[in-house]
């Protein structure tokens, strides 16, 4: 069934085309993702859908009685009201026919009143109005949200959750989501996936979180220079269609080109060529002419460049014996750390355990309760902060940059502020804006040219890859793997961190830190082998009476089992062979220089012999032990 549809949609902000053109229809059950680079207009179409938008010229038809809830962008200001209200606010419609009915109802009924009041009692049965107080109820106790805490109290990530609360309790037929995993930490985003692979309604959504997209998403909508093109399937078969119609669309534009080229030196002959000329031809040529000057060229990708500086010492940051706490909650506890030149560490955990505590304390910016913190030589310290403190909103994106200055200094040569700027997506016009009229992914991208165009030997990313489109993302990531510094990343974008790190530091709650050698999905793996593992007894032998010595008994598999047991060393060795072979080729420096579509499938791959050979392993360690009696 069809809930919402569009045709021939065309919207503009200034003399910029955001949509041209477009056609959308959204079916039940759907839940598409909406896919484009920053300011092409991902949030104008959310707020088409939702209706708090008007197209400049076009037609939006939508379902009798489609209810709709969006999910903000922004975060829900830390306001002094309990979460059970704000939540009842997303019944705002329910609750003003409830009060229409009952105001109704207790006047002297005519003919025409009993027939608005028959009206009301529809449309309340409709949206199912009479038990409010109970869907409140029972979204609270959903969510796990804490009913009697005012906002004031909560964190980014519940605030976020509450957001979604007050979405969801109007039971929408249509949900919209912008940037739902902003602020959200990992165990947090898996809860959403859950939550929006189970929602009986329609979905619409806006998300730079790549492995969110893959497990979500039932369809793509590309927006690329105002036109809609829509992609069946997730984002993997996105990746792969969009690169095939990329490269079809060059071919096809160098031929017209070509051609067009032809054609204006025919045109430009001589005298008598001119008197002979084809009229018809002339008309062609005047058609392909204005064909040309209609095409919207793509965009440039960005061309981020990570400065060098003198490397630091071998040894960047030792801390022994770190505690601190917030309050009465333990942050940390005890923990010795030595991060050495070249570590490329990840900090997860959820939102509240500690992380960006812990990399104040490691900077020294903040003085532990208990132990301390030494830094090492030559360090030059890069930080990206999440919260955008830094950044003058009233002032130009030139003027957060390169104060006064006209130029910035790029691993030793001079370059103009509105060139380098560029590298990151300015038009000139858009370098002079305040940075408060951006985007927030435009003011991520700020924060990016501010921090690399100055020279640092460890980089401290926190949260960096909020708001910014999957492009940028991408380069980012390309980036980081060639640095040759220190990293220290806080991240929430689970394919980011695989991407970038070699290390994770994992807070386990009550102030315990484990370090883990490989990305996210490594530690995943490991994480999950220890749950799986048997929780097995071991029984103490009595101490004056002593075990006598014999020999243990050796049961006998089955034929079946004893097959499977010999044949599984050979299975084991050649997926370690295969393994190893993967892991060589992803640690060429070469192999993050490619695009997405291209590494996603290898590092899937390893992904996949890995939890193969862990569970042979599982199956062998059984099957000996079975034999062994």
């Amino acid at each position: 069934m069809t809930l919402l549809s569009f045709q021939n949609l065309f919207i503009e902000f200034g003399h910029q085309p955001l949509l041209v053109d477009a056609q959308l229809t959204i079916d039940s059950g759907e839940r598409i993702a909406l896919i484009g680079r920053n300011g092409a207009g991902k949030s104008t179409l959310l707020g088409i859908l939702a209706g708090t938008v008007v197209p400049d010229q076009g037609s939006v038809q939508r379902r009798s009685g489609l209810r709709v809830s969006q999910l903000q962008q922004a975060l829900p200001d830390p306001v002094d009201r309990s979460v059970r209200d704000v939540i009842r606010d997303g019944l705002a419609h329910e609750r003003s026919l409830l009060e229409r009915y009952s105001a109704l109802a207790q006047q002297t009924l005519d003919s025409a009143k009993v027939r608005e009041l028959e009206g009301l009692q529809a449309e309340i049965d409709a949206c199912d109005g009479w038990q409010l107080e109970q869907r409140v109820e029972t979204l609270l106790t959903q969510l796990g949200l804490p009913a009697e805490r005012t906002l004031a109290e909560l964190s980014g990530g519940w605030r976020r959750r509450v957001a979604l609360g007050k979405a969801l309790v109007a039971q929408p037929d249509l949900l919209l989501l912008d940037e739902p995993t902003n602020h959200l930490d990992i165990s947090t985003i898996e809860w959403l996936e859950n939550a929006i692979n189970s929602f009986a309604g329609s979905v619409v959504l806006i998300t730079h979180d790549r492995s969110f997209l893959q497990r979500v998403a039932t369809r793509i909508v590309d927006i690329d220079r105002g036109r809609l093109t829509s992609w069946p399937g997730n984002y993997a078969n996105y990746l792969r269609l969009k690169d095939e119609a990329l490269a079809r669309e060059e071919t096809e534009n160098a031929l017209f080109d070509k051609r067009l080229a032809q054609e204006e030196v025919w045109i430009r002959q001589g005298i008598k060529a001119r008197r002979t000329r084809n009229e018809g031809r002339v008309r062609a040529l005047e058609a392909m002419r204005a064909e040309r000057s209609q095409r919207i060229d793509r965009q440039g990708r960005a061309q981020v460049s990570v400065q060098r500086t003198e490397s630091s010492g071998r040894k960047v940051i030792e801390a022994q014996g770190l505690s601190h706490r917030l309050g009465q909650q333990l942050l940390v506890d005890k923990l010795d750390l030595t991060i050495m030149r070249g570590d490329r560490i990840g900090l997860i955990g959820d939102n509240g355990a500690g992380k960006t505590t812990l990399i104040k304390l490691l900077l020294g910016e903040l003085t532990p309760q208990e132990g301390k913190v030494i830094l090492g030589t030559q360090l030059s310290v890069g930080y990206f902060d999440q919260n955008r403190e830094r950044l003058a909103l009233d002032k130009t994106v030139v003027e957060n940059i390169a104060g006064g200055r006209d130029a910035v200094t790029i691993n030793g040569r001079d370059r103009h502020i509105i060139s380098y700027l560029q590298d990151f997506l300015f038009s000139p016009a858009r370098a002079r804006t305040p940075v408060g009229e951006l985007s927030g992914g435009e003011c991520n991208r700020v924060l990016l040219a501010r921090l690399f165009a100055q020279p640092h030997n460890l980089l401290v990313l926190d949260e960096p890859t909020n708001d910014l489109d999957v492009e940028m993302l991408e380069v980012l990531e390309e980036r980081l793997v060639q640095y040759d510094g220190t990293l220290l990343v806080v991240s929430h974008d689970r394919v980011f961190l695989d991407n970038v790190i070699t290390s994770a530091l994992v807070f386990e709650g009550d102030g315990k830190i484990s370090e883990h050698v490989g990305g996210y999905s490594d530690w995943m793996r490991y994480r999950n082998r220890q749950q799986a593992a048997p929780s097995a007894a071991v029984a103490k032998p009595e101490a004056s009476r002593p075990a006598p010595a014999s020999k243990p008994a050796t049961a006998k598999l089955s034929y079946k089992l004893q097959r499977e047991l010999d044949g599984l060393p050979k299975q084991i060795a050649a997926l370690e062979a295969e393994i190893l072979a993967l892991q060589e080729k992803i640690a060429d420096p070469a192999f993050y220089q490619q695009d997405f579509a291209t590494t996603q499938p290898v590092l899937q791959t390893l992904d996949d012999r890995q939890a193969t050979l862990d569970a042979l392993m599982e199956r062998w360690l059984e099957l000996e032990a079975l034999q062994s009696g």
